[in-house]
């Protein structure tokens, strides 16, 4: 199956394969180092800024957490932008995926034939891990 991308589609279809649940634990953790680097501003005079470019960051990662979503259908990862979908990743173009920091997991890696790929966990990645392992178990 393969999902609609005509202008009428409402977004991925949940039968054309499992979505993941967003999870906004690592753009808030990112947001909360952030903060923490505001008292600092006693000691390193650079501390304002370093705080602006983590909260930033944490905001952009919290908007992409409210509006991406991963779908690993039958035969490739989709990325979605609400309605529209944005990628299409062919398992059989895969080499290898790396989650990693395990009891802590921040990045998924990934390469295919083209290129390497390394996305922040924004996603449930107890099922990321999952799926990944059901649909790409012959890979090193």
């Amino acid at each position: 199956m393969t999902p609609s991308t005509s202008p009428g589609s409402s977004g991925p279809d949940p039968a054309a394969g499992v979505i993941l649940a967003p999870r906004p634990w690592l753009p808030l953790g990112i947001l909360a180092l952030g903060l923490a680097l505001l008292p600092l501003q006693r000691v390193w005079n650079g501390a304002p800024i370093a705080a602006g470019v983590v909260g930033v960051l944490g905001l952009f990662l919290l908007l992409q957490t409210l509006l991406l979503r991963l779908q690993f259908s039958d035969e490739a990862l989709l990325v979605w932008s609400r309605s529209r979908l944005l990628r299409r990743f062919p398992y059989s173009d895969w080499l290898g995926w790396t989650v990693f920091w395990g009891p802590l997991p921040v990045l998924f890696y990934f390469r295919e034939r083209q290129s390497p790929h390394l996305l922040p966990v924004i996603f449930d990645a107890t099922a990321l891990r999952q799926q990944l392992e059901l649909h790409l178990s012959a890979l090193p």
